[in-house]
């Protein structure tokens, strides 16, 4: 047997020993891991938005998202590195111009202690998208409402939220299920916190495990995350009209070289927009320019050269 097996099967005995002869220490586990399950499944949130420039490699605004997310641990301490994680680099355009979007993700810890002044979770932002995209930035930066054309679902999509919220979904909800998913050796060390409250009655009731590892100094610990990021494909967009110059239907054409079956693909349209997903792989949100006529959709995908091709009329 695995030591991680190991492990997690003398935390079910251990659990089951404790139902039985400490009841509320038991409650009071399960109680807590109810709360921290809640809390790890809430989505992320906006917290403000910088606008900074790119120097290099090239040339460009850059807009930084500062989102709060329960799911991020919090540094234990003021001298400990502050806990960070970083969605997809992707590009854009508003009005003709270019521009460049990052959304950085803490603990809302993080930001509730610097509510008055979050001048250094600013600069350790700018930090860290140096360091994460090989790229040079201003330190100069500007407080901004937002970034053009990108919504909390853009945020929630590019920090991955939705695929991990999909692949962490159990049929046990309950806290069962979220202490399934969780670092055997951190719980026995939960519960051997709660049993240590009782030592003076019971001395001999004693849970010993493994040591935290020793955290690396630095102002930014990087946390690395467990969900695939999907990319924008390539795509083009085109109003198709009659021999008068009407116009009377639209034509997206989606480039999907990773894609080998239409089956692969899962694709939402309504009379405004559409939404083309391949799990893990692609993900593309568009507002059409006009009114369709969401029934008249036919799709069709091309093996030979993974091209997905999207027709309908126009109202």
């Amino acid at each position: 047997m695995s030591s991680a097996l190991q492990e997690a099967s003398h935390l079910w005995s251990i659990l089951d020993d404790l139902s039985q002869n400490e009841p509320a220490a038991y409650r009071q586990f399960i109680d807590k891991q109810m709360k921290e399950g809640a809390e790890f499944r809430a989505p992320p949130e906006l917290d403000s938005c910088l606008c900074t420039e790119i120097l290099e490699p090239k040339k460009g605004p850059l807009y930084i998202n500062i989102c709060s997310w329960k799911r991020m641990p919090a540094p234990q301490d003021p001298s400990m590195p502050v806990p960070m994680c970083a969605g997809k680099l992707e590009t854009d355009s508003n009005e003709g111009q270019g521009y460049s979007v990052l959304d950085v993700a803490v603990n809302p810890a993080v930001l509730q202690g610097s509510k008055k002044d979050k001048t250094e979770i600013y600069l350790l932002a700018l930090s860290f998208a140096q360091q994460q995209n090989g790229m040079r930035l201003s330190q100069q930066y500007t407080v901004v409402s937002g970034c053009p054309k990108s919504s909390l679902d853009d945020v929630h999509r590019r920090l991955g939220f939705r695929q991990w919220l999909d692949t962490s979904r159990q049929p046990d909800t309950g806290a069962s299920s979220f202490i399934a998913s969780q670092n055997p050796a951190a719980l026995l060390q939960q519960i051997s916190s709660l049993r240590s409250e009782k030592q003076y009655e019971d001395p001999a009731a004693q849970i010993i495990s493994r040591p935290a590892e020793q955290k690396n100094k630095g102002l930014i610990q990087v946390i690395s995350t467990t969900f695939v990021q999907p990319q924008k494909p390539e795509y083009q967009l085109e109003m198709k009209t009659d021999t008068t110059g009407v116009a009377r239907s639209m034509e997206l054409t989606v480039d999907l070289p990773k894609v080998s079956s239409m089956s692969e693909c899962q694709l939402t349209i309504s009379e405004d927009d559409v939404l083309l997903e391949v799990e893990d792989v692609y993900y593309l949100f568009l507002e059409f320019p006009k009114t369709v006529i969401e029934d008249s959709a036919c799709a069709i995908f091309n093996k030979k050269t993974h091209r997905l091709i999207l027709r309908v009329d126009i109202f």
